[in-house]
């Protein structure tokens, strides 16, 4: 197996298959293929007749993935979008409903360390932060043009970062002396911008926050994601399973209450009489706690600290 095309480790794995409850003849989509960890498990798992669709934004995650599961022939299929395609997708895959979908939401490993993005602070390069290059406007773009206020608002809605203003501000006054089109140079001002911090130094760079709204931003993750949800539970079959994997609050918020309608399906008011909308549920919630990474895969693999893993089952789709 050409295991060193990609040096990402897939996270909550056991947990994940669990939840799928993958079976030999299943039909699956992996909506961020990535690295193709989780894909490579359920295809393993789903012999001799399961098949799975695969969906990346990023060209070169799924040029590095079907490389390195080639072996599995036909039973891997790819799309090259965004997960919100994943209703057309599935069809032009001739999936008509789908057994077990999994979004795993965080950034591969590859990803990380690929310094022709900027993905990784520490790994440097050119300030883009985006999946496909093809569209939209670089990070970099995106600073040079936005305003303290927009800036902030950014950083605050997509970040959750405190200093917000204060790093805001930074940014306008130094793109007037130059530009801020490197990871590197974003990353030095940011940690020049916000308040030292006395005491045990932090798990996480001070600037995560800031590369991780941008990338939001540039991106238009979080309505992706709500789009890309509606469109799973709708084209998953009968006791078919969708297994989530967030990595911070924005995320999880979103598919904790996309999962909580779904399972709740009457949107009427909570002191109505009775039920006029005529919804019904379409998921059963397997877990209500979210599940989370053990101290030996933390220790393993620090990247699956963050880690909150989701599940539900559909039901009652009409035959």
């Amino acid at each position: 197996m050409a295991g060193d095309l990609t040096v990402h480790r897939p996270v909550l794995l056991d947990e994940t298959l669990a939840a799928l409850a993958v079976r030999a003849d299943g039909s699956y989509i992996d909506a961020n293929l990535g690295g193709g960890g989780h894909a490579e498990q359920i295809l393993d798992a789903s012999a001799p007749a399961g098949r799975l669709l695969g969906i990346d934004a990023d060209p070169a995650a799924i040029e590095r993935t079907r490389a390195r599961l080639a072996r599995f022939g036909t039973r891997l299929q790819t799309h090259q979008g965004s997960n919100a395609e994943i209703a057309l997708a599935a069809g032009a895959a001739g999936i008509a409903a789908a057994d077990g979908i999994l979004f795993d939401l965080g950034l591969s490993s590859d990803q990380l360390s690929d310094s022709a993005r900027g993905f990784g602070i520490r790994a440097g390069g050119p300030l883009d932060l985006r999946f496909d290059t093809s569209c939209g406007e670089p990070a970099s773009a995106l600073l040079a043009r936005l305003d303290a206020r927009e800036l902030t608002r950014i950083f605050k809605a997509y970040g959750e970062e405190p200093h917000a203003s204060r790093i805001a501000k930074a940014i306008v006054a130094r793109r007037n002396v130059e530009p801020i089109d490197t990871s590197e140079r974003l990353a030095a001002l940011v940690e020049s911008a916000v308040p030292v911090r006395y005491g045990p130094p932090l798990r996480i760079h001070p600037a995560t926050r800031v590369f991780q709204a941008l990338r939001i931003a540039v991106n238009d993750e979080l309505e992706a994601l709500a789009t890309a949800l509606d469109g799973a539970i709708s084209i998953l079959a009968d006791g078919g399973r969708i297994v989530v994997l967030t990595y911070h609050s924005l995320e999880d918020r979103i598919v904790k209450q996309a999962f909580a309608a779904a399972a709740r399906g009457c949107i009427c008011p909570p002191r109505a009489p009775a039920c006029g909308c005529g919804r019904t549920p379409t998921l059963r919630l397997i877990n209500r706690k979210p599940l989370i990474a053990t101290d030996e895969e933390i220790a393993a693999n620090p990247r699956s600290r963050s880690a909150k893993l989701r599940a539900a089952e559909r039901i009652g789709v009409a035959a």
